[in-house]
């Protein structure tokens, strides 16, 4: 009796410590999130939770829980949510939230029900784990003090994947995923990554994809850079207090045909050779062979002969099925035979039914929220078949008239919208109002942006150099026989110093007369005066100076009847120059942005001006700007494709209008293109590069060419300008992530 009571006891207890999962209900909330609501018998523990992205689900294993359900799928098609589905196995209940696509989520226990918020999805967040840590702000501030890296390992799978294994010291760890180009980004959020972890790893032996890991300290957490051979496709899932990341090269999928592709066979290889027998014993002989339930139709009749050697068994049950004008339907393991007419009758029959059905299926209404669409254009969108009918108001909808096909609702259907809330308004059979509801979990999505980053470099380099000269030799000489021989850099000069000679001939020395000339005329004694020569500008043989010279040297020589003039002159100047403007904008993804900066340089023109005035003026302007015009393509593998147009003009400098005024002249650099670019990668546009030399040479001729003596009769200058524009684009697509 007292082993019986306690057995009973222990019974009794282990009834009472059971839990079932009793109920699971949900609601759509505003910018698309669904809250989950999982009752049970008793208060339950906190689940294990993980999540896989090919498919997207978020996983909920509840141990010592029994299933107490009598639905095994709840469909929702709300937000990110598609279903939830609860199994029971092996003493534990498993619930699988089913995505559209990767979503962050949350839980949280109240009393004996336990809360899992769905979000609507994050763009660029490939990690499921990663967007739950960015929405539950505690989680990460948890892990922040108790999770560390603890070991970064890395496996061969059979096929050749590489996986990547992160193992941490705990639960809690968000991460976040994401690709550029050839590169794998982990961002691992409020996670330590101890000293000895820090490391890169080689994995280019072991012929994966993957050719390296690099882990190392970003802010306040881990980043792991995983290089991988193109192409290739990821999966990554976190279990447990691992995060694995699997990249396997990526394969053609060989479901995808073209119209005329020959069907492929991959039975099992049979040979039959008989004479006149019963078509539907060899359907049986198929049957054995193929392992598969066949099901004949009471109308397949008839014999058939037939010779095949070593041929796969499906391709024999085509040829048989074709020989005698039968068709096949395949469900599961189990196929149906029977005349393509009589298939064709059901089917036809079946659809009929459904249309039939659907005519007298009772109406619902139900309202789904637009987070980041509007809801005029879905609205629009789902009824474009129709909208030669839409007849006023925000209503998009037909009658019970109508039998052809409308857009995505049934011919009874109609939708409307409200643009104060953002709402679509649908009434429809309930199989219509689901297919909406993932239709518009699609394509209610945030709308990627591009960070466009262009540089566009002016260089100059520029060099000049002059040598000029000044010579003059002036003077005059009286020979015996009294002839006067006078020079000078001009007629003028020489003239000037013949009169002083006469003068000094006949009146003796002058007085009074500046600018005094040497030479052999006899001076009166006692004489105080000079003899007068020209001015220095007469004096000169030769006059080729710098321009502007930076510098100069003069030398006079003066003798007995001789006067000599010399100045050497020199500039060189040497010019380096770099502009560089670097417009930047952020756009959406196929929206055109334009931005501009610079001025309006206005000028006045005259029209229908005349002898008797100046006519009628007008204020024009020009635009002298730096502009940048892009519109964005975000592709499916992550690149972009760029629309650009960049501007960069500057005024050069002005024109007289015949009418009066004076016009600007301006600088053009314009590129206009389309490029692929790689996200974050730098792409040079184009560039224009202009050289421009030229040498000058001004001489004396027959003395200029005089060796060494030469120089002193000519002015040599060489100017070299070199210009160099180059235009750099970078696009970013800004992902809800950490950077």
């Amino acid at each position: 009796m007292r082993i019986a009571a306690v057995f009973g006891f222990a019974l009794a207890g282990a009834a009472q410590a059971e839990n079932v999962l009793e109920d699971i209900s949900y609601s759509a909330l505003p910018g698309g999130k669904v809250e989950l609501s999982l009752k049970f018998a008793q208060p339950v523990g906190a689940p294990q939770v993980f999540s896989t992205e090919a498919p997207p689900s978020i996983a909920l294993d509840f141990p010592d829980v029994r299933n107490g359900l009598s639905k095994r799928r709840i469909d929702i098609g709300a937000g990110a949510t598609s279903g939830v589905s609860a199994i029971e196995s092996a003493g534990r209940t498993r619930v699988v939230v089913d995505l559209f696509r990767v979503a962050g989520y949350d839980t949280r226990a109240n009393g004996n029900t336990l809360v899992v918020s769905v979000n609507n999805g994050l763009i660029g967040n490939t990690s499921v784990a990663a967007a739950a840590g960015k929405a539950d702000p505690t989680k990460a501030v948890r892990a922040a003090n108790e999770v560390e890296v603890s070991n970064v390992d890395f496996r061969r799978g059979k096929n050749g994947e590489g996986r990547v294994v992160v193992s941490f010291s705990g639960p809690g760890a968000a991460a976040n995923l994401k690709r550029e180009g050839g590169t794998i980004l982990l961002d691992l959020v409020n996670v330590k990554l101890p000293p000895a972890q820090a490391k890169r790893l080689d994995v280019l032996d072991f012929a994966t994809p993957v050719q390296s890991i690099d882990a190392r300290v970003r802010g306040g957490g881990v980043r792991m850079e995983i290089v991988a051979k193109q192409p290739f496709e990821q999966l990554a899932y976190q279990t447990g207090n691992e995060y694995v990341v699997e990249v396997a090269p990526k394969k053609d999928d060989p479901k995808v045909k073209g119209k005329n592709a020959e069907p492929e066979y991959s039975g099992s290889r049979v040979t039959f050779n008989f004479q006149d027998i019963p078509a539907r014993s060899v359907l049986q002989l198929i049957a054995d062979v193929s392992e598969l339930n066949i099901v004949v139709a009471d109308s397949v009749q008839g014999n058939v002969t037939l010779r095949l050697i070593n041929v796969p068994w499906d391709q024999a049950l085509d040829i048989v099925l074709q020989a005698k004008g039968l068709d096949k339907r395949k469900r599961g393991n189990v196929i149906w035979v029977a005349p393509q007419k009589e298939i064709a009758e059901r089917e036809e029959a079946i659809a009929d039914a459904r249309m039939k059905l659907e005519d007298k299926e009772a109406l619902v209404s139900d309202f789904i929220p637009i987070s980041y669409g509007k809801a005029k254009d879905i609205a629009a969108l789902l009824t474009k078949d129709a909208q030669t009918n839409q007849a006023g108001g925000g209503a998009v909808g037909g009658g019970q008239g109508q039998s052809m096909q409308r857009g995505f609702l049934s011919p009874r259907g109609s939708v409307t919208f409200d643009d104060r809330t953002n709402t679509l308004l649908v009434s429809d059979i309930p199989s219509k109002i689901q297919e909406i509801r993932q239709l518009v979990a699609v394509l209610d999505r945030p709308v990627q942006q591009v960070l466009i980053e262009s540089r566009i470099v002016i260089a100059t380099d520029s060099f000049a150099r002059e040598l000029g000269v000044k010579f003059g030799v002036s003077g005059g000489y009286q020979d015996n026989n009294g002839n006067v021989i006078s020079t000078a850099g001009t007629a003028r000069g020489t003239d000037a110093m013949s009169n002083v000679v006469l003068n000094n001939r006949f009146n003796g020395p002058s007085r009074g007369l500046p600018n005094v000339a040497p030479g052999t005329i006899p001076r009166t004694t006692g004489s105080t005066s000079g003899i007068a020569v020209p001015n220095l500008n007469d004096r000169l043989n030769v006059n080729m100076p710098v321009t502007n010279p930076t510098g100069s040297f003069g030398l006079a020589i003066l003798g007995a009847d001789y006067l000599l003039d010399l100045e050497l002159s020199a500039a060189q100047t040497e010019g380096r120059g770099e502009v560089i403007s670097s417009p930047r904008v952020i756009t959406a993804n196929q929206q055109e942005a334009d931005i501009k900066q610079g001025q309006e340089v206005g000028y006045v023109t005259y029209q229908n001006s005349g002898a008797g005035g100046l006519g009628t003026a007008t204020v024009q302007f020009k635009e002298a700007v730096l502009e940048l015009k892009v519109t964005p393509t975000i592709t499916a593998d992550d690149r972009v494709v760029l629309n650009l147009n960049v501007k960069k003009d500057a005024i050069a400098g002005y024109i007289d209008n015949p009418g009066g005024g004076r016009v600007p002249t301006l600088d053009k650099r314009e590129i206009s293109t389309e490029v692929l670019v790689d996200n974050g990668q730098t792409v040079v546009l184009g560039g224009v590069y202009e050289v421009d030399k030229s040498e000058s040479l001004d001489k004396v001729p027959m003395l200029g060419d005089l060796p060494v003596l030469g120089n002193l009769f000519k002015r040599n200058g060489r100017r070299d300008t070199k210009a160099e524009l180059l235009i750099f684009v970078t696009p970013r697509i800004l992902n809800d992530s950490l950077k």
